[in-house]
């Protein structure tokens, strides 16, 4: 993969950056891997509503763009494990930042419903 260039105009860093993780799964995939080492079933259980197939689109994409690393083991069946690369690991503050700021969110949602219901 050719990686993309940036004019560098103002917000630049962080189009760059959510051009990484920009979607519905890869966000939460990095999240998951921020754990550890996962294998495919077990970050589509994590993922309730991913099919299999975007699932794989996803890790491929990530795996692309050096966020990822992919590990095959030669058996049968195969075993295929997931893990942040350096990179990857590089972004563990700004994953933990929006998993903080997302916990927040739903609380200040839910206290505004909660107030609306009584």
């Amino acid at each position: 993969m050719t990686p993309k260039t940036y004019d560098c105009a103002a917000g630049c860093p962080v189009e760059a950056t959510l051009d990484l993780i920009d979607g519905k799964w890869k966000g939460v995939i990095l999240y998951h891997l921020c754990d550890g080492t996962l294998r495919f079933n077990q970050l589509r259980k994590a993922l309730a509503g991913i099919t299999q197939r975007m699932l794989t689109k996803q890790l491929r994409e990530l795996e692309e763009c050096g966020l990822v690393v992919r590990k095959v083991y030669a058996q049968v069946p195969p075993k295929v494990e997931y893990t942040l690369s350096a990179e990857g690991e590089s972004l563990r503050p700004v994953i933990a930042a929006l998993a903080t700021w997302g916990t927040a969110r739903i609380a200040r949602v839910n206290e505004g419903l909660a107030l609306h219901a009584a």
